[in-house]
């Protein structure tokens, strides 16, 4: 039998102590390594899910990579690329890359009887992924480009309120080519809310046949191209691939092009969330710092209120290296009820969050309506882990205190 095993379940399970101020210090700490180990579980999962959502937004509306005319950057109205296909199957094999996709742009004024409302017109081909958009479609559904012209198009749900418009409605928009106005009229096939205000405020999508016909762009002629990855951990590994490919290149008409990835065309955005790991970082610290307080607090309060109770061990032959399992071991009995608990009110308060979007959050502000939480088994594994080794390191220190105690004066310590 392990003798110190069976005197700390003595000590920890026995009933009689329930008076005693270090159940209090016990229970406190407990409850400190239920609130430390459920916050960090939350944190880590809100940022992880904010990141992922954010990411998957900024990758919808305009892929990992675009491929744009250099001279350019930073317009609108963007030069007509035209681009061989030889080189378009290169860059759709290019290692990691998942699609790509042309698509043209342009700027437009949509015309209501009591309003105006200025829009980035999209257009794009039959081989669009609407996947994203499919996510995020409020009502209707998206495009059916096919072989006959479309005449649909999508607008957010913030358009189509703020114009009044609603599904099956026709609408007029305008256009400036070479100084000249011309006009379109679209009907409405579905209105799509991501949440992302900074977007939905100004992107509408069409068939990209109108975009080329107010351009008078030839059919292999494109705004853009759209390159999405498999996996946006290894965007700069593809991108490496992509420069090689692509880096000093010129398309048919000797135009040079640019490729840039998503965090250059948002670098803002990206800035902030790189913020918010120092954040998380420092509020992790802040947690273990606090249960670790907390625990040590309370582990030499029972110490002290057993000192008579050390003597008596010291007396008996016990040397202290027993005697430190003793507290060692018990200390992990409410150590580990902590940590069971705080598991179980992370993860519950995570997966609530996440299936019922309780609490909101303003898009304007942080581009998505209500705080996201994606729980990741690995991440959950990895910080009990790591948790647990800080604990067990600072629980030692509390028990040297043993080491210094007499065991004459201990025996008659009241």
């Amino acid at each position: 039998m392990n003798f110190e095993l069976f005197l700390a379940n003595r000590l920890h399970f026995k009933q009689e102590d329930n008076k005693r101020v270090s159940r209090t210090a016990v229970k406190i700490a407990t409850l400190g390594t239920v609130v430390g180990i459920s916050v960090m579980i939350i944190a880590i999962a809100v940022i992880v899910g904010f990141k992922k959502e954010i990411k998957d937004k900024l990758v919808g509306f305009g892929s990992h990579y675009q491929v744009s005319a250099f001279h350019t950057r930073g317009s609108v109205e963007q030069t007509p690329l035209k681009i061989d296909s030889s080189l378009y199957s290169m860059i759709q094999n290019t290692n990691g890359v998942e699609s790509c996709q042309k698509v043209c742009v342009t700027q437009g004024i949509i015309k209501t009887q009591d309003d105006v409302y200025g829009v980035m017109l999209k257009g794009v081909g039959s081989d669009y992924d609407w996947s994203f958009f499919n996510k995020c479609l409020v009502e209707g559904t998206v495009l059916q480009v096919s072989d006959s012209l479309c005449n649909e198009v999508l607008l957010s749900k913030y358009m189509a309120s703020k114009l009044n418009l609603k599904l099956g409605d026709k609408m007029l928009m305008y256009f400036v080519i070479d100084k000249k106005a011309r006009a379109r009229q679209f009907i409405i096939r579905g209105i799509f809310n991501t949440g992302f205000t900074e977007f939905d405020n100004q992107i509408a999508i069409c068939d990209s046949r109108h975009v080329k016909k107010l351009l008078s762009m030839t059919d292999s002629q494109v705004s853009q191209i759209e390159i999405k990855i498999s996996d946006f951990d290894k965007l700069d590994d593809v991108g490496y691939e992509l420069f090689g490919l692509l880096g000093n290149t010129f398309d048919e008409n000797e135009t040079p092009m640019l490729l840039r990835s998503v965090r250059e065309l948002n670098p803002q955005i990206f800035s902030w969330l790189e913020m918010l790991d120092i954040n998380v970082a420092i509020v992790l610290v802040l947690m273990i710092i606090v249960a670790s307080f907390t625990i040590v607090s309370g582990m030499l309060i029972h110490i002290l209120e057993k000192t008579n109770m050390i003597g008596i061990l010291y007396a008996l032959g016990a040397d202290s290296r027993s005697v430190q399992k003793v507290f060692l071991y018990q200390s992990l009995f409410f150590v580990g009820k902590g940590l069971v608990m705080g598991n179980l009110i992370g993860i519950l308060v995570c997966l609530v969050q996440s299936h019922f979007q309780i609490i909101p959050l303003d898009p304007d502000t942080y581009y998505v309506d209500h705080v996201p939480v994606l729980l990741n088994p690995f991440h959950v594994i990895v910080l009990n882990l790591v948790v647990c080794v800080i604990i067990v390191l600072v629980m030692v220190l509390p028990t040297y205190v043993i080491k210094r105690i007499s065991p004459a004066e201990a025996i008659r310590f009241e």
